[in-house]
């Protein structure tokens, strides 16, 4: 058994894997802005789950969480950064607000988590998994995605310097493509927000180009993936990990 904490686990992937490895056997701290969502999972969960609110853009308020955290769980062993936003426009069109806001939640964010995180952190054992996309690595870039996409560059290259400057700990980037989550608040709210229209003049791009293959991630199959790093042993380095859909046959 691990202590796992999950920033982004209000809805979609976060909260899917943060109760997946609960169910797992871990116990895990879910952490989000919205407090009665997280308790609300907390409460339904299978296994040992704790329930802390965070705002990751907010430095000092990670510290107060993370120490919450440790508290709570009596230690902490492996940290997953699911927190994100990703407006849909074309870069063309794109708004001061957006970009600083996307940079804020993918990349300052992900930061301050990180500094909170590492004081609780035994490095020679501790993972940090920074949760990527395919448009930002594995695929060129996605028309009408920019915004989103070069901040989750930046985030591949936040996670690359820290393991330039804070040798042990394990931080890893987790490159994941097109998975729907899981039921109610564990759907993934992604696009919740996007404007339709503008979807579906870039979307055939998306598919032509072979940047998706029409397949889902299973997220149970998602969360068996998280799971096996949590377990790893402490003698791996996985800097990297890339996690897409097998295509539909027939």
């Amino acid at each position: 058994m691990k202590n796992v904490v999950v920033v982004g686990a209000s809805t979609g992937l976060g909260r899917c894997i943060g109760l997946g490895l609960a169910t797992r056997g871990h116990q895990v701290t879910l952490m989000a802005r919205r407090q009665e969502k997280i308790d609300e999972a907390a409460a339904g969960a299978d296994g040992t789950v704790f329930a802390v609110a965070c705002d990751a853009t907010d430095r000092d308020g990670c510290g107060v969480a993370f120490d919450r955290a440790a508290e709570a769980m009596g230690g902490i062993d492996t940290v997953v950064y699911a927190a994100a936003v990703g407006p849909i426009t074309k870069v063309t069109e794109a708004t001061t607000e957006q970009w600083m806001s996307t940079f804020a939640t993918n990349v300052v964010g992900a930061s301050n988590v990180t500094q909170a995180a590492l004081p609780h952190l035994d490095p020679a054992t501790a993972n940090i998994l920074y949760l990527s996309t395919t448009g930002a690595s594995y695929t060129p870039p996605w028309p009408g995605l920019a915004v989103y996409q070069t901040t989750k560059a930046a985030l591949n290259h936040l996670v690359e310097a820290l393991r330039a400057e804070v040798p042990g700990v394990n931080f890893m980037r987790v490159t994941i493509g097109e998975c729907m989550g899981g039921d109610g608040d564990g759907q993934s709210h992604f696009n919740v927000d996007w404007d339709m229209e503008l979807m579906g003049e870039m979307a055939p791009a998306w598919i032509e180009r072979a940047y998706m293959n029409l397949g889902f991630i299973d997220v149970e199959h998602l969360t068996d993936a998280f799971d096996a790093v949590v377990r790893s042993g402490s003698s791996l380095q996985m800097p990297s990990l890339t996690i897409i859909p097998r295509p539909p046959l027939g």
